[in-house]
């Protein structure tokens, strides 16, 4: 709880002196924010200063702020001047209810990836030649605004089945939920569809099908089994709803509370953003207790005891003909592209459709879509590979300390993509890799989660009681049976967010702090071709698909990886005295298996 509230305090004074940080002049941004036509003359810059108090710097401002929050005030926009209580309420109360119904969605998507390994697995017909889930990996590689914007322009406005803009009841709902759900669904389920054949080769599982128990019993319970290593990422999709669900409720135009502090960011409006953070790190520290809770109630009894069965398993690798053709689908668009000119302008050839001359088609400006994708692709895929390469480290490492790592990733997943990113630049500055440094500060999170919830559950497995018993050492378990456990599912985890990754690179260019134009960076690419999909479908399909293709390789590729042997081992025996010099005092002696209490009389040889 110290350390919890030690974090909570750090981040709170840091959204204070967020504009002292950006180097700009508060009165100057609120002015703008207030009325962008109004002259700043010195006059009016002093007149909000005084009105404002920003005379006084910040630290009287957090004083002055959180005294009023003991008395439940918690000031007034300074760019509205209303009350920001009611207003952060009101939106908290919209995000609530958008969330739950992107839970719903994501549960149902869920249900769907994972339909085919339940049906096998609960009837012992599952083997290690699964498919590797290429239509739930393309699925979650789809960037959640992208899939907004074609549902509001197809399903709202040219079929007119749902309404796609406002928040005035059940109906408006609809269309955002399964925005924000999709893609996060498929996440969850490929991790779920991850755990479930180990879960089913249990001995109880074994047992209960031999015994003649129901298939969907059994698969009820590899359910409940594989649940708790899912329950802290599913908190932490619940608190990314509402803070980071900022395009969704852009493009539906939902009064939400992460768009409330997208606004507050950018207008450096410090009572509603510091506010709305306050609210997000409490949503935060809740879901963080609601899930210890659930995994307690699910498996807590063999969490003390040490009595669960290892869910690790090593399973034979994927064929490699299905992530060839995917490679080499991607290398044919980015060889076929190179050659072509990327900023070439053609006014005459504007939002071409895709023909021999434009494989691609043309974007708003006349320039060739396969040109501009195959170049965007060398400075997209070597950042984001770099980023969700040292966001797995952290990740890993941070969750191989669980009591340090997990109020830090609640306080980090409570921040707003955006808002780690004006915090990162008013730190670090505006440069080359700076959005590859906000993107880390948030990407490491669901890793270290992932991390965590495995080792939990692997420290109570029996094997390991057992191993430790014989004398191995915390390096050896470490080694042999906790990282061969754990990194695998959590690479992964990680090689399916590689498109996020990507797309959260380039989303930082509308603060100026990414890629910008004329860039072929292929976020961007997406983002400069959104408002012309009902016109011209190509210019957002073919980056999309692409960026579809990357997802597809990176989960295909992944499959049946498991990490080298270090030194020598034969199941899950003990380590030899060599292995594990530090396994037990030198001047003991090795324990052996004690005695029978009752021996067989033998016939004695003459």
């Amino acid at each position: 709880m110290l350390w919890r509230t030690l974090l909570t305090s750090a981040l709170i004074c840091a959204i204070g002196l967020l504009p002292w940080l950006s180097h700009t002049d508060p009165a100057l941004t609120v002015l703008k924010a207030r009325s962008a036509e109004r002259t700043p003359t010195p006059e009016t810059l002093a007149a909000i200063r005084d009105e404002l108090g920003l005379a006084d710097g910040p630290s009287a401002l957090l004083v002055r702020w959180l005294g009023g929050l003991l008395h439940g005030d918690a000031g007034r926009s300074w760019v509205s001047d209303t009350e920001v209580l009611p207003a952060v309420l009101q939106a908290i109360g919209v995000s609530l209810l958008l969330m739950a119904g992107a839970v719903v969605v994501a549960l149902a998507t869920v249900a769907a990836v994972c339909a085919r390994t339940l049906r096998l697995g609960s009837r012992r017909r599952l083997g290690d030649d699964r498919p590797g889930g290429t239509g739930s990996a393309v699925l979650a590689s789809l960037p959640e605004f992208l899939i907004a914007t074609v549902l509001a322009a197809v399903v709202g406005v040219q079929l007119g089945w749902l309404p796609a803009l406002g928040w005035y009841g059940p109906q408006w709902m609809i269309l955002p939920s399964l925005a924000l759900g999709l893609s996060a669904g498929a996440v969850l389920g490929r991790m779920l569809d991850d755990l479930l054949p180990a879960a089913f080769a249990e001995p109880w599982a074994l047992a209960a099908a031999a015994r003649g128990t129901p298939p969907r019993s059994v698969a009820r319970q590899a359910l409940r089994r594989c649940a708790p290593g899912l329950l802290p990422n599913l908190g932490l999709f619940l608190v990314g709803l509402t803070g980071g669900a900022v395009t969704v409720e852009q493009i539906f135009d939902i009064p939400g509370l992460g768009r409330l502090t997208l606004s507050a960011a950018l207008a450096q409006d410090l009572p509603v953003l510091q506010t709305g953070t306050l609210v997000l790190v409490a949503l935060a520290a809740a879901a963080a207790v609601l899930t210890k809770v659930g995994v307690r109630w699910l498996i807590g009894p063999a969490l003390r005891d040490g009595a669960l069965q290892s869910l690790h398993r090593p399973t034979r690798p994927a064929p490699r003909l299905v992530p060839l053709g995917y490679a080499l689908a991607l290398a044919a668009v980015i060889g076929l592209g190179l050659p072509r000119d990327p900023l070439t302008l053609d006014t005459a050839a504007k939002l071409q459709p895709p023909s021999a001359a434009h494989p691609f088609g043309t974007d708003a400006l006349g320039r060739d879509l396969l040109a501009r994708v195959a170049h965007g692709a060398l400075e997209t895929l070597g950042t984001a590979l770099a980023v969700s390469a040292v966001a797995l480290v952290i990740g890993v490492l941070l969750g191989l300390l669980p009591r340090l790592s997990g109020p830090l990733v609640d306080t980090v997943n409570a921040v707003p993509p955006v808002l780690a990113a004006l915090l990162v630049t008013g730190v670090a500055g505006s440069g080359r890799w700076t959005p590859a440094w906000a993107v880390v500060v948030v990407a490491w999170a669901p890793l270290a989660t992932h991390t965590a919830s495995l080792l939990r559950q692997e420290r109570a497995t029996l094997h390991l009681t057992a191993t430790k018993a014989l004398g191995a050492g915390r390096g050896y378990l470490l080694r042999h049976e906790l990282l061969p456990a754990v990194v695998p599912p959590v690479v992964r985890h990680a090689l399916l967010r590689l498109p996020a990754v990507a797309l959260s690179l380039a989303a930082l260019g509308f603060l100026g702090l990414g890629a910008q134009p004329p860039s072929p960076e292929w976020g961007l690419l997406l983002s400069e071709n959104q408002p012309y999909v009902e016109r011209a479908p190509w210019a957002v399909l073919a980056p999309a698909a692409v960026l579809a293709l990357l997802g597809a390789l990176a989960v295909t590729a992944s499959a049946g990886m498991r990490l080298p042997r270090f030194g020598r081992r034969s199941g899950r025996n003990a380590p030899s005295p060599s292995d594990s010099p530090r396994a037990r005092p030198a001047d003991t002696q090795q324990p052996t298996a004690p005695a029978p209490l009752h021996t067989p009389d033998r016939p004695s040889l003459r």
